[in-house]
């Protein structure tokens, strides 16, 4: 019983029942949660049904009552003086096409007029001569910014070069 073959069988033995139990709770739990849709969709066919029941019986009542008033005649050519059902009125409030047309066109339209306006204005003889002026006096700033490096670092050399001088220097 101490040999790793049998170690290794009762350990996948063991491996195989757990997953056999994970997949039938799973399955148990599906079949309930379709039972249960199932139910409510029964449910909710029935009371359809007895909607659309209860309208058809509303419906040949009317018949009923059209026909009476007509003297039993098969065939009404008009409904002259019965009473009218209410005109169907859509739950969607009607918009006009101006404004369609201002929200789809008006936007895009001002942002292009923008747009445009900005770039003229940009490219204006004003806009050029302030940013070619911005651009000189930032070449000359680098400009002396440089010759100002140049020369501390001439300087720094030529210290760097010069024989130490004081007490302790030594005489050539």
């Amino acid at each position: 019983m101490d040999s790793p073959l049998t170690l290794g069988l009762a350990l996948a033995l063991g491996a195989a029942l757990v997953a056999v139990v994970v997949l039938a709770v799973q399955v148990r739990r599906a079949r309930r949660s379709t039972e249960a849709e199932l139910l409510a969709t029964r449910a909710e066919s029935e009371a359809l049904r007895e909607r659309v029941d209860g309208l058809a019986a509303r419906l040949d009542r009317r018949d009923d009552g059209v026909r009476s008033t007509a003297d039993g005649a098969a065939y009404v050519i008009t409904d002259a003086g019965a009473h009218e059902p209410a005109p169907l009125v859509d739950a969607r409030p009607m918009v006009a096409d101006r404004v369609v047309l201002n929200a789809a066109l008006g936007e895009p339209l001002v942002r292009a007029v923008a747009l445009g306006h900005g770039v003229r204005r940009a490219l204006g003889a004003e806009s050029r001569n302030r940013i070619r002026f911005e651009m000189r006096r930032e070449a000359k700033r680098a400009r002396k910014q440089r010759r100002r490096e140049m020369r501390d670092a001439y300087r720094e050399a030529r210290v760097a070069r010069r024989p130490p001088e004081g007490p302790g220097a030594r005489a050539a």
